[in-house]
């Protein structure tokens, strides 16, 4: 009961974290199905919480930092770690997951030459591909460059003053065996991921290319809601450098995206305009 009760407490307290935890089951539901969607939850969640457990002991992979256990009693927490930090490695992955299979999964020509849309194939060896888990951890380290030197700051904000790192780091705060550990959480997390989708018999449900599309662009949209919340928390605590250190890091990658999901779009416009005869 007291379990439930804090759980609950936890609910109240970080409500954002579940917004983010429903719209990644809402989306990956949409396009993996039940069965792969609660493999990536549990591998991503299992591997996140062990990577915690041993970082605030022996400083691995994260390098050395501590929880303050300032809301104990508040919220749920498992050991020493709050159940709601481990979460958010979940979601986080899968929405970088989504952002790299919009960059990089083949497309195919619409059967109406008039639909000038993006349709990605959602083909197993595409989405389970090297090119694919190496973007993944990439943009899921990026997205922490961003996060956690502002978390570092929640005693600014309404997140609080729950961790820190026993030697400050050199970028905001945060020393740079963070985001390496961020790389280890995703490639570990990511590789029994694939492992498991190859090994499944069952279908995903996006078996159409404008389906995939739609459902990659949600998980899109997960990545760059948590983005925008984090910097705008970052102007918000008054962290103007901060903030303009993450824009630059994702401006040459929203453009990226941006000119994969319009490039086929542009075509068929110049394809529709051309004369015929």
């Amino acid at each position: 009961m007291e379990v439930l009760t804090l759980l609950f407490r936890t609910v109240l307290l970080r409500p954002y974290v579940f917004l983010f935890l429903a719209a990644f089951l809402f989306c990956a539901k949409r396009l993996l199905g039940w069965t792969r969607t609660l493999a990536f939850f549990l591998i991503g969640w299992v591997t996140a919480f062990v990577c915690e457990f041993s970082s605030t002991r022996n400083g691995v992979p994260f390098g050395s930092y501590y929880y303050t256990g300032s809301t104990v009693g508040q919220e749920l927490y498992i050991s020493n770690i709050p159940f709601m930090d481990s979460l958010s490695f979940t979601f986080l992955l899968y929405a970088s997951y989504c952002v790299a299979l919009l960059l990089l999964l083949p497309s195919e020509p619409p059967r109406d030459p008039a639909d000038g849309r993006l349709h990605l194939r959602f083909d197993l060896g595409a989405r389970t591909s090297g090119r694919v888990f190496l973007l993944t951890t990439v943009l899921y380290i990026l997205i922490d460059v961003v996060i956690d030197p502002v978390a570092l700051r929640g005693d600014r904000w309404f997140l609080g003053h729950i961790y820190g790192y026993t030697y400050p780091g050199l970028y905001f705060g945060v020393p740079l065996e963070n985001f390496i550990g961020w790389g280890v959480v995703g490639a570990i997390a990511l590789s029994g991921y694939f492992a498991v989708d190859r090994r499944l018999a069952s279908h995903v449900p996006s078996d159409s290319a404008p389906e995939v599309t739609r459902n990659v662009l949600l998980g899109c949209g997960l990545y760059y809601a948590v983005l925008l919340f984090n910097l705008a928390v970052t102007f918000w605590i008054g962290e103007g450098l901060l903030g303009a250190a993450g824009i630059v890091i994702f401006l040459p990658i929203s453009a990226l995206a941006v000119l994969r999901l319009f490039k086929r779009q542009d075509r068929s416009a110049r394809e529709r305009a051309r004369p015929t005869g």
